[in-house]
C-alpha cells in the first residue's frame, strides 16, 4: 500500500534543508574554512500543522528558568531579570514574525508565555534564541461524565455520603475542619454567592482568566459564546460546603480561578495561568478537576504543577474519564509530582433485571445499567408501561412524542449514556431501555437520571420488532440480587504514564453519583443541588482531605501529604475477578482520612516505578530507594518484603532486611532490582514492597517492563463534520511509523463491520499525539451517501501493529 509523508515531518524536513542550505552557503560565501556553527532549534511537542497560515496559539518555555525552578536550584532568579529575558526572546521574535500576538506572560512555576501567530512561522519560533521548547495549546474540559440537577423537593443533606465515608466525620470530631488552609479550585469559576460555600470566601474571590477580572464566577446562562457551567461550584462544594451539604473541610478557606469558560472548556494558555496565581496568591493546596487524553508528562500544565508542587503547594488533579483500558490516563494527571486521582464508586447494592413485552417475547440479555434511586428502579416493578422507540436519543428525537410516564427505547450511540437518560427524564419518561449498536454488552453506568435498563443488540431489534408489530408495552421483574464493596468506576482512567513509566492514579476516592452545589443565577432561590460523576468529583475527596491533614499536622511538607494519603488507602476489590485491582486501576488504593493524619509511619515516595528492563542477555539491574520517617515516640525496627504478582521467575529484589530508626527521624533505604529477561516474557510486571514496623504494614505499589511497554499506539478517533468536508483524525501516544484510515460498510441488522469501501487517508512518520485530516467524502471518486459507518484506523508503530475500528455517522 503506497505511503506518504504528512505535512508536519515534510515542513520539518524541509525547515532542516534551508537551514542547512544557509549554512553552506554562508560558509561558501567567506571562503572560510571554519567549520559551520550548528543552528540550535528548539524542541517541539504535539502535532502542530505547521504548513497552515491559520493563526494558531502556542505555549513557548524558555531556557531562562522561572522563579521557583531557579530557588529550587540554589540560583537567583528575580522577576525582573525573568522580564528582560523573556522581553528580549519577544522581541526577537517579533522582529522575525510582525503579526505575532503575545497573550499571557509565564514567570513563577513556569518560564515563558503563550503567543498566536501563524503556523506556518513557528519554525522562526523555534530558532529564536532563548527559546527551550514550544507546546501545543491544547483545549482541557472539565473530567466528568454528566449528572443531573436535584429539585429542592427531592434533596436531602443526607444524599451527600461519599465525605463520611472516607472518613471526614470522624476527623471532624477529632476537631480537624480545614480551618486555616486554603484550597483553590482551578475550573469554570465557582458561585461564591451560594449559601453553602459564600462562608469560605473573603473579600478576595480569585482570579477570572477568561474574562480577565476579578469576578470568578461561573458562566450564567444567556451567555453568548456558549453554554452555562455549574462543574467548579460542584467542586467547590465537595471540597468546603458547610450548609445543607456539608464537604470532606467544611472550614475550610477557599479561592476561585476560572480557567474554563462557556461549555466547560479552555486552553493551556489559561490552566499555567490558573496554577501560577494560586501558588502566589498563597494556596496551600490546588485543584484540578480537568484534563485531555494527552498520555504524556512533559506538557507545560505539567510541568507547571511539579514546580508548584516543589513550592509547597499541595497539587490534586483528576486522573481522567477514558477508562477502563489501561495507558488512558491524560494530562494533567500524567503529573509526576502532583496527586493524581482515580473515581470509586460507593458500596451499593446490584439488582436482576428482567422484562416482557405483551406477547410474551423473552429478552435474555436485560440488565439494570444504571439509577438515580433503589425506590425508583424497584417502582418499574409496580405494573406495564408503553415504551416509545426515540432512535438515539437527541432532543430532537423526543419532539411530538408522548413520554408521560411511559419507557424510552433508545439505541446507544453518537454521545453520552447519561445525557440520553436525561433527555428521556426531560421528556417526562420513567425510565429507559438502552439497546447496544454493536454485538456485545455495554458499560454499567450508575447514576442515571431515570432507571435504565441495558440489553444487546439482538434484544434492541427484538423490542423494535414488537412495537412494529404493534406491541407497545412493556413489564418489568427486578429484585435484589447482592451487595458490592466500593469499587473502581469503568470510565476512570487508568495509568501507566508513557515515558515515565509511573504508577497512575496515586490514589482514589469516590467519584460516582456524588451530590454537591451548583449554582442557581437565582437570588430568590441560592440552594441548588446536583448530582454529578466524574474523577472531576474524586479529586477534590482528596484536596479536602489534604485540608484536614495540614490543619492536623501543619509542618508536613507536599511529599508528606502525599505519602500519608497513599500509605494508608485501602485496596479495593474487583468484583469481576474477586481479587485487588491492579496498581494501575486504583493507585495505592480509596484514601482514608483520620488513618492518614494518624499514621506513625511515612514512606516516600508511595509508589515506585522500576522504569524500562530491555537488555536481551544476561541481567540488567536498577538502582531505587524511598524513605521512611518514623513519626512516632519510640524508636521502630522495620522490615521489608517484596513481592511481585505470580512471583515470576527472572526478577530479583535486593534490599537490607531490617532497619531501625529513632523517634522523629527519617532513613533512606537503598534497594537493586535485578532482572533476566531471557526469562520473562515481555509486558509489565506489577510488585508489592511491604514495609512493617511489626503491628503496621505499609503496601507500596511497584511496576517494571520487560522489553517496549504495551502503550496503545492509538488510543481514539475523531469523525466531526466541518462545512461541506470532514475532519477525521486519531490519538496517537508514540506517534506511528504508518497510519491508514479504512472505510467499511456496517451492518446494522447484527452489528458487524462489512466491505472494505477504500482508504481515505495513507500516512508515515506520523508525530504523537493527535493526527487529522480533511476528507471531502468521496472514495473512489464517489461521493459516499449519509449513513452509518466504521472508520478502522491501522498504525504501526515500535515493530506493534493495531488496528481499531470506530463506528461513524456521515451526514
Amino acid at each position: 500500500m503506497h505511503k506518504r509523508i504528512s505535512k508536519s515531518v515534510l515542513w520539518l524536513l524541509t525547515l532542516a534543508l534551508i537551514l542547512s542550505s544557509f549554512s553552506m552557503s554562508a560558509l561558501a560565501n567567506t571562503g572560510s574554512k571554519q567549520q559551520a556553527k550548528e543552528l540550535k532549534i528548539a524542541e517541539i511537542f504535539g502535532d502542530i500543522e505547521m504548513a497552515s497560515k491559520a493563526p494558531t496559539t502556542v505555549i513557548v518555555e524558555l531556557e531562562e528558568e522561572s522563579i521557583v525552578e531557579a530557588k529550587h536550584k540554589g540560583k537567583n532568579q528575580t522577576k525582573q531579570k525573568l522580564a528582560t529575558e523573556r522581553g528580549k526572546v519577544i522581541s526577537e521574535l517579533k522582529n522575525k514574525v510582525s503579526n505575532a500576538e503575545v497573550n499571557r506572560e509565564y514567570d513563577h512555576v513556569f518560564s515563558g508565555f503563550s503567543v498566536e501567530l501563524p503556523a506556518n512561522e513557528i519554525p522562526q519560533l523555534l530558532t529564536t534564541a532563548g527559546v527551550k521548547a514550544v507546546y501545543p495549546n491544547v483545549e482541557y474540559t472539565v473530567d466528568a461524565v454528566g449528572g443531573e440537577e436535584i429539585s429542592a423537593e427531592a434533596f436531602s443533606p443526607y444524599m451527600m455520603d461519599s465525605a463520611p465515608f472516607i472518613g471526614s466525620d470522624l476527623v471532624w470530631d477529632a476537631g480537624f475542619t480545614g480551618e486555616g488552609v486554603t484550597v483553590a479550585v482551578i475550573d469554570t469559576g465557582t458561585d461564591y454567592t451560594h449559601p453553602d460555600l459564600a462562608h469560605a470566601f473573603g473579600e478576595y474571590k480569585g482570579w477570572d482568566f477568561v474574562d480577565n477580572n476579578n469576578d470568578p464566577q461561573e458562566t450564567p446562562p444567556g451567555d453568548p459564546r456558549g453554554g452555562s457551567t455549574n462543574h467548579g461550584t460542584h467542586v467547590a462544594g465537595t471540597v468546603a460546603a458547610n450548609g445543607q451539604i456539608k464537604g470532606v473541610a467544611p472550614d475550610a478557606t477557599l479561592l476561585a480561578y476560572r480557567v474554563l469558560g462557556p461549555g466547560g472548556s479552555g486552553s493551556t494558555e489559561n490552566v499555567v495561568a490558573g496554577i501560577e496565581r494560586a501558588v502566589q496568591d498563597g494556596a496551600d493546596i490546588m485543584n484540578l478537576s480537568l484534563g485531555n487524553t494527552l498520555n504524556n508528562p512533559d506538557w507545560a500544565t505539567s510541568i507547571a504543577l511539579d514546580w508548584a508542587m516543589a513550592e509547597g503547594v499541595v497539587a490534586v488533579t483528576s486522573n481522567g474519564n477514558s477508562g477502563p483500558n489501561n495507558w488512558t490516563v491524560g494530562s494533567p494527571g500524567t503529573s509526576r509530582e502532583a496527586i493524581s486521582v482515580g473515581a470509586t464508586r460507593l458500596p451499593y447494592n446490584v439488582f436482576s433485571s428482567e422484562i416482557f413485552t405483551s406477547e410474551g417475547v423473552e429478552y435474555p440479555s436485560a440488565k439494570v445499567m444504571g439509577f438515580t434511586s433503589e425506590d425508583e428502579l424497584l417502582a418499574l416493578d409496580e405494573g406495564e408501561y408503553e415504551f416509545v422507540d426515540v432512535g438515539l436519543g437527541y432532543p430532537a428525537d423526543f419532539e411530538g412524542k408522548d413520554l408521560e410516564g411511559k419507557i424510552a427505547l433508545i439505541s446507544r450511540g453518537d454521545f453520552a449514556f447519561v445525557d440520553k437518560a436525561t433527555n428521556a427524564k426531560n421528556a417526562g419518561a420513567v425510565g429507559a431501555i438502552i439497546y447496544n449498536n454493536v454485538a456485545g454488552e455495554h458499560p454499567d453506568v450508575p447514576g442515571m437520571a431515570v432507571p435504565t435498563i441495558k440489553t444487546t443488540l439482538v434484544d434492541g431489534q427484538k423490542l423494535l420488532a414488537e412495537l412494529e408489530a404493534g406491541n407497545n408495552t412493556v413489564s418489568f421483574d427486578i429484585e435484589f440480587a447482592y451487595e458490592v464493596g466500593e469499587t473502581v468506576a469503568d470510565f476512570s482512567s487508568r495509568g501507566p504514564v508513557m515515558e515515565t513509566w509511573m504508577i497512575k492514579p496515586d490514589v482514589s476516592a469516590p467519584g460516582v453519583n456524588i451530590t454537591s452545589t451548583i449554582p442557581t443565577h437565582n437570588p430568590d432561590n441560592p440552594h441548588g443541588y446536583g448530582a454529578f460523576q466524574g474523577t472531576s468529583m474524586s479529586a477534590p475527596h482528596v484536596a479536602g482531605a489534604a485540608a484536614l491533614i495540614l490543619q492536623a499536622n501543619p509542618a508536613w511538607n507536599v511529599d508528606q501529604v502525599k505519602a500519608a494519603l497513599m500509605n494508608t488507602a485501602e485496596d479495593m476489590i474487583d468484583p469481576a475477578t474477586g481479587k485487588v485491582y491492579p496498581h494501575n486501576t486504583q493507585g495505592a488504593g480509596s484514601i482514608r482520612v483520620l488513618d492518614a493524619i494518624e499514621t506513625e509511619t511515612l514512606v516516600a515516595p508511595g509508589s515506585h516505578s522500576f522504569g524500562k528492563f530491555v537488555k536481551d542477555t544476561g541481567r540488567q539491574v536498577e538502582r531505587q530507594s524511598f524513605e521512611i520517617q518514623n513519626l512516632s515516640n519510640e524508636r521502630k525496627r522495620y522490615s521489608f518484603e517484596v513481592e511481585f504478582t505470580g512471583n515470576p521467575d527472572g526478577i530479583k529484589v535486593m534490599t537490607s532486611n531490617n532497619l531501625n530508626v529513632q523517634p522523629g527521624k527519617r532513613q533512606q533505604v537503598n534497594f537493586n532490582v535485578q532482572v533476566d529477561t531471557s526469562k520473562l516474557t515481555p509486558g509489565y510486571y506489577e510488585g508489592t514492597i511491604k514495609v512493617s514496623d511489626g503491628e503496621t504494614t505499609i503496601d507500596v505499589p511497584s511496576i517494571l517492563f520487560v522489553g517496549e511497554p504495551d502503550y496503545p499506539r492509538v488510543t481514539g478517533t475523531f469523525f466531526e463534520k466541518d462545512g461541506d468536508s470532514y475532519t477525521v483524525g486519531s490519538y496517537l501516544p508514540g506517534g506511528a511509523e504508518v497510519l491508514d484510515y479504512d472505510f467499511y460498510k456496517f451492518n446494522a441488522s447484527d452489528g458487524t463491520i462489512g466491505s472494505l469501501l477504500g482508504t481515505i487517508g495513507e500516512f508515515t512518520n506520523v508525530p504523537a499525539p493527535i493526527h487529522e485530516l480533511s476528507w471531502d467524502g468521496n472514495i473512489g471518486g464517489e461521493q459516499l451517501p449519509n449513513g452509518q459507518y466504521v472508520l478502522a484506523v491501522y498504525v504501526e508503530q515500535g515493530g506493534v501493529t493495531e488496528y481499531r475500528a470506530y463506528l461513524v455517522t456521515k451526514n
